[in-house]
């Protein structure tokens, strides 16, 4: 069982600047989320998206704010469950939590935050009638490992950033490499669009637009696809693959959360906002957007404002004959669980004084 301080459901940029909070309160944090790697929407659904309101930031690319974030949080060491949901949680007699994942793997904490953004993340899957067949075993709905498709004949579908970014990624890694979508435009960065152009170009994968996937075949494991080309409705390609990669977004759902017995209010979870953003079961926080409240504005730098406080919180709640009496960074600097030590400048500590 993985036991630690804070135990964050959600590793987008709120969870993630909670494990910094925290730290500073020498609280250790560990991070659960159903997408294979941290950041959330910004990582997996647009990181080359310019963000223009995060201070002292007049423009930066989602992907960018979550390596910064990741870089701040390092001297904290926190752990991650990636590739895996909360599914379960249960309140033990002690008042401390114990949530367990769809694979099994169990958390204990004396403090949950729910940082889940819109919610967990729900693959949006072509309408395929065998499809369920060959999840798994030739269909995947997110790109966990790269070189599991080393020398593999992949075919993907989409036209996002995604797509876009993994069929670039996976011209070097792959045998083969073709690239679906159902429209001659594309809705990634300009410079995704041209780069798959020039790989076509170089011969080095295979561009088939407008069409889409209509069909699988494979006795076992997924052996062909058959795709149609919207300019010959009539002529279905089968092409050869040994993995066919949907990439269409993903559907944001509150999923097991809605049972955890928290107040949910249009897809939302209510919190106490005039005080630490605690739920309606003691210990248990929601901060982000996954959270609401009167007033509420889904902004980044709102949820990095509510998990100071749920921070501030849950430090009384661990420790209530404690007082704990604020630094600022500028003043106390920032000491890790890692033995680094960021100092503040003797000069900026005295004139504070």
């Amino acid at each position: 069982m993985i036991t630690t301080d804070i135990l964050i459901i959600g590793a987008g940029p709120t969870g993630l600047f909670a494990v910094f909070e925290a730290g500073l309160l020498k609280l250790k944090c560990h991070l659960i989320d159903a997408l294979p790697q941290p950041g959330g929407q910004c990582a997996e659904i647009y990181p080359k998206k310019p963000i223009y309101d995060i201070p002292g930031f007049p423009e930066i690319l989602a992907g960018e704010l979550v390596d910064n974030l990741m870089e701040q949080i390092k001297p904290f060491q926190p752990g991650f469950t990636l590739g895996e949901r909360a599914d379960t949680v249960e309140k033990l007699e002690d008042d401390t939590f114990v949530v367990t994942t769809n694979k099994g793997t169990k958390h204990h904490a004396p403090i949950v935050a729910i940082a889940g953004g819109l919610g967990s993340f729900e693959p949006r899957k072509p309408l395929l009638k065998n499809l369920e067949k060959y999840e798994d075993n030739g269909v995947a709905y997110m790109i966990r490992d790269p070189e599991a498709y080393r020398g593999k004949r992949v075919l993907i579908a989409g036209g996002g950033d995604s797509a876009l970014d993994w069929t670039i990624f996976l011209a070097d890694v792959a045998q083969e490499v073709t690239l679906v979508h159902r429209r001659n435009e594309f809705r990634g960065a300009l410079d995704s669009v041209e780069k798959v152009q020039e790989l076509k170009d170089q011969g080095k994968i295979n561009l088939i637009t407008p069409a889409e996937v209509v069909s699988l075949r494979g006795e076992e494991a997924l052996e062909a696809v058959f795709v149609r080309d919207n300019n010959h409705p009539k002529e279905d390609m089968r092409i050869e693959v040994d993995n066919f990669i949907p990439l269409f977004g993903l559907s944001p759902k509150l999923g097991p959360l809605a049972d955890w017995g928290l107040e949910i209010e249009k897809n939302a979870i209510k919190v106490d906002n005039t005080l630490d953003y605690q739920t309606n079961i003691s210990g248990i926080y929601a901060i982000g957007d996954v959270n609401t409240y009167p007033g509420k504005l889904k902004l980044i730098l709102c949820g990095f404002h509510e998990a100071t406080l749920m921070c501030q919180s849950a430090y009384q709640r661990i420790f209530p004959d404690k007082k704990y009496v604020m630094k600022y960074t500028t003043v106390g600097g920032v000491e890790g669980f890692d033995g680094s030590k960021k100092e503040a400048p003797k000069a900026v500590v005295k004139a504070i004084k």
